[in-house]
C-alpha cells in the first residue's frame, strides 16, 4: 500500500516558532540529502548555512525582505559548484574541462536534487521549509555576501525551522494536465481552460484579481508577478553572473 499522506499533506511553511534547529540535527539531515542521486557521483553542489541574524540580516534585502528570511531558523543557500572538483582534479594531475554551459547544467541537476532531497527529509522530520524563488535574481549579490568563488553559482534558498500555526495546502493543478502518454500532446484551448479552471476560482484568486485590478489571473503573473522587463533584467543579470564565474557558454 503506497503511503502518500506526506506528500498529499505537505505545506510550504513561511512562519516559524523560536525553537532552534540544532547543528547536529541539521547535519543529520543534510547528510541523509547528500544520499539524493548525483551525475556521475560527482556531488556538484554546497550548501552554505546562514544562522546569524547578522546573516540573515544581510540576506534579506537580496531576497525581496521576505520575513521568513530573517524569521526562520536557518537560512540555507544551495550552490552549484564544480570550483571543489576541478581542484580534485587540478590536485590529482587530471585536465579539468568543465567550464562551459554543460558542466554549469550538469551542477544545476545535482544541486536541485540535492535541495529537494533535503527539503524532504526535514519535513518527514517535523521542520517546515520555503523556497525562496529570487535567489536567481540577485545571484551575484548573494555570492558577494557569502563569498563564493568563481564556478559557484548560488541556485536555490530554503527557510527552514520549525512551524509556527498550520499554513493551507497549496493548490495544484491535475496531475493529468501534466503527464503525457508516449509523446506530447499539446493543449486546446478549451483543455487550457479546464485544467485552469479551479484555480481561478478560489478565493484568494479571485482577490488576487481585483486587488491588482486584472480581469483574469494569468495577467496578474505576467503584469505583476513575473512581469517581462523583470524576467529581461534578471536574465541578464544572471547570464552575466554565471559567465563572470567562469562557465562560458557556447559560441
Amino acid at each position: 500500500m503506497i503511503d502518500l499522506t506526506y506528500f498529499k499533506t505537505r505545506r510550504t511553511v513561511r512562519a516559524y516558532s523560536a525553537r532552534p534547529v540544532t547543528d547536529e540535527d541539521l547535519q543529520t539531515m543534510l547528510d541523509a540529502a547528500a544520499q539524493a542521486p548525483t551525475t556521475g557521483n560527482m556531488q556538484l553542489y554546497s550548501v552554505v548555512v546562514t544562522r546569524s541574524a547578522e546573516g540573515k540580516r544581510a540576506l534579506a534585502p537580496l531576497h525581496f525582505n521576505q520575513p521568513q528570511t530573517e524569521g526562520c531558523s536557518v537560512v540555507l543557500t544551495f550552490c552549484a559548484d564544480f570550483n571543489r572538483f576541478v581542484k580534485w582534479c587540478e590536485a590529482s594531475d587530471a585536465v579539468p574541462g568543465y567550464d562551459n554551459f554543460q558542466s554549469f547544467m550538469t551542477a544545476v541537476i545535482d544541486t536541485a536534487i540535492f535541495a529537494q532531497q533535503f527539503c524532504t527529509v526535514a519535513e518527514m522530520n517535523g521542520l517546515g521549509c520555503c523556497y525562496l524563488g529570487t535567489t536567481t535574481y540577485n545571484a551575484h549579490e548573494i555570492a558577494r555576501v557569502l563569498e563564493l568563488p568563481s564556478r559557484v553559482v548560488p541556485l536555490i534558498t530554503l527557510s527552514v525551522g520549525y512551524p509556527e500555526g498550520n499554513p493551507p495546502v497549496s493548490d495544484r493543478i491535475p496531475v493529468e494536465a501534466v503527464i503525457h502518454s508516449e509523446k506530447y500532446h499539446d493543449y486546446s484551448e478549451d483543455r487550457i481552460r479546464e485544467i485552469y479552471a479551479e484555480k481561478e476560482a478560489r478565493d484568494d484568486s479571485r482577490r488576487f484579481v481585483a486587488e491588482n485590478g486584472k480581469t483574469s489571473l494569468a495577467q496578474v503573473f505576467t503584469d505583476v508577478r513575473y512581469t517581462k522587463a523583470n524576467n529581461d533584467l534578471f536574465s541578464r543579470l544572471y547570464l552575466d553572473f554565471i559567465v563572470g564565474q567562469e562557465f562560458r557558454l557556447p559560441e
